[in-house]
């Protein structure tokens, strides 16, 4: 389906796009640590925020920098409860330059911005390289059933309609087929890659042809070529 094909290149993209915006603040968090200077300041006021139905508080502080001037600053970062209250006094950092930048000294503020994006980005690329890796691999093995497997006739069961993969709102299909082992009097089930679109009216045989890995037929692959291809 060429949803999935293009969706497995947006979600990488995605992903890398968002790990390397996480590395940026990572690294700016860096630097900024390297010439930053410390004082105290204190939480003057919790501001409260809703987002999503859910309430956060950021901290306001209040310090004096070097020169004595008062500075006043919002943290980026809220929680619920509270990470600060009211008349705590918190260490703060700032470049002298540039003192209404200053950061409260504690980890999620430093460095929550740049994990919150790294987790999110790496979410996205794994989704889309896991899907990536799935085709690979699944064209590998088809390859190889091709070159070394064994083929069988298997006969067919019907069409099963697989709901547990919905794309778009959308669900494939699936041929269902079986096949009885003349050595061991085993019945195997075999079930077809997902089809896009209902294969029903184009089975025109009973049987269909399964390749197998010899004496393991757990990897197998249905061979659905008969089908028509859907029109791009």
């Amino acid at each position: 389906m060429k949803t999935i094909s293009i969706l497995k290149y947006v979600f990488s993209i995605i992903g890398l796009g968002l790990l390397y915006g996480a590395y940026i603040l990572f690294s700016d968090t860096q630097t900024f640590l390297k010439t930053a200077v410390s004082t105290n300041g204190t939480v003057v006021e919790l501001v409260r925020s809703r987002s999503n139905d859910s309430i956060t508080y950021s901290p306001i502080v209040n310090f004096h920098d070097k020169s004595g001037q008062l500075t006043e600053i919002i943290s980026s970062s809220s929680s619920n409860p509270p990470g600060y209250f009211k008349g705590e006094v918190v260490e703060v950092l700032y470049q002298e330059s540039f003192p209404k930048d200053a950061k409260i000294n504690g980890f999620f503020a430093l460095w929550g911005g740049a994990i919150i994006l790294g987790a999110i980005g790496a979410v996205f690329f794994l989704i889309g390289f896991s899907i990536i890796m799935y085709a690979r691999l699944k064209g590998k093995k088809i390859k190889y059933l091709k070159e070394h497997g064994v083929s069988v006739k298997a006969t067919i069961q019907g069409v099963e309609y697989n709901s547990s993969l919905v794309v778009n709102g959308r669900s494939p299909y699936q041929i269902l087929a079986q096949w009885k082992n003349p050595t061991t009097s085993d019945l195997h089930i075999f079930s077809s890659e997902n089809i896009w679109f209902d294969p029903t009216d184009h089975i025109n045989n009973k049987e269909l042809t399964v390749l197998m890995e010899k004496n393991n037929p757990k990897k197998y692959y249905v061979d659905t070529s008969f089908l028509p291809k859907i029109a791009s």
